[in-house]
């Protein structure tokens, strides 16, 4: 009981985890977000980056981006990224897993003229979230970002300070930010981000679990936790859209293999019936809660585990045995005690 009530206060009862999650769903929130940064130069870096990831990297304009998942030769995901082109053979990768995707790089570089190098400690990273973030990133740059497309970065000035405009972030907001700077300018971007958000009743969130957690899992956006040991196919919706069979990638073969048997494993998302449980998940590290059929049959375990202040319900989501579930299920958790939970979609609203 005790770690039933710990949960609740944690999530539920947190006015303070709830105020920086409804920021960004009712008006603006920002926060320091950076993730690693690869820049990848040269003059074949393109056809490098090509074969490196299955979406199409080539066909970018200059200034765009796209999100990949990065395979192994098993067709295994070992990263998700967002590749920026920034010139004609320039490019920016953020990862979470520079120290994988490195010595990843580094095997398959072959014959390619190209140049990787890490700008994690140069380059910072904020994201600004929400309805009036749009308004809020106006109020602060010197170029409008009316026009501006999603995933596409732009160079922009905030007072005197340099810096990038990505439209994109990991809230599933329809207008969200990320402002690229150089890490000396920490300071004064803070400044000036504080008093911005102020005028369009926003905030500056601090809570990690709402950046990671309770704002991306209402909007189904993944976690490398919950794609280890998974193929593309094995995430609904827009993790497969886009490979380009057409062209050679690292995991190609083994990929065509699960596109024409069907994967093994699924992730599904779920809503739990008590939202007052504690339910151990992958993203805490280790295997996660057992997930049984009615009958008593293993079929899989939870990935991900946490509040949706929007549903006012626990919600997560389950990597599964394929076809064994269907929108709308019963199945069990077995944790500390079986609770009821009910199959949905792994986008909740």
């Amino acid at each position: 009981m005790a770690i039933e009530k710990n949960f609740k206060r944690i999530y539920r009862e947190d006015s303070w985890k709830r105020a920086d999650h409804e920021a960004v769903r009712k008006t603006v929130g920002w926060y320091f977000y950076t993730h690693q940064i690869l820049e990848v130069t040269g003059e074949d870096a393109t056809a490098f980056l090509e074969y490196m990831y299955p979406k199409n990297i080539g066909n970018l304009a200059i200034g765009r981006a796209r999100y990949t998942p990065m395979l192994n030769d098993k067709a295994i995901v070992r990263d998700d990224v967002v590749v920026f082109r920034l010139e004609e053979n320039k490019y920016w990768i953020s990862t979470l897993y520079a120290i994988r995707t490195i010595p990843w790089f580094e095997k398959h570089k072959g014959d390619y003229k190209v140049n990787v190098e890490e700008l994690t400690k140069q380059w910072i990273m904020y994201s600004v979230q929400g309805p009036r973030s749009k308004d809020m990133i106006n109020d602060l740059v010197a170029e409008s970002v009316d026009g501006q497309k999603f995933f596409e970065i732009r160079d922009n000035k905030i007072g005197d300070i340099d810096v990038k405009i990505n439209r994109g972030g990991f809230t599933g907001e329809e207008w969200g930010f990320e402002v690229y700077t150089k890490k000396e300018n920490r300071a004064a971007i803070e400044e000036k981000l504080a008093a911005s958000a102020e005028k369009f009743d926003g905030r500056r969130v601090t809570e990690f679990q709402v950046m990671v957690l309770t704002l991306p899992t209402e909007k189904g956006y993944m976690l490398m936790a919950d794609l280890e040991q998974c193929t593309p196919y094995s995430v609904p919706g827009f993790f497969s859209k886009g490979i380009n069979f057409d062209k050679e990638f690292v995991g190609k073969e083994a990929l065509l293999k699960v596109k024409e048997e069907g994967p093994s494993h699924e992730l599904v998302g779920f809503i739990l019936e008590d939202d007052d449980a504690n339910i151990w998940s992958r993203d805490k590290t280790g295997e996660g809660a057992e997930v049984c059929l009615p009958d008593g049959e293993h079929i899989g375990y939870v990935s991900r585990f946490t509040y949706s202040y929007n549903l006012e319900k626990s919600i997560g989501f389950m990597w599964l045995e394929s076809g064994r579930v269907a929108k709308g299920d019963t199945v069990i958790i077995n944790d500390i005690e079986p609770y009821k939970a009910e199959i949905t979609d792994v986008v909740f609203f």
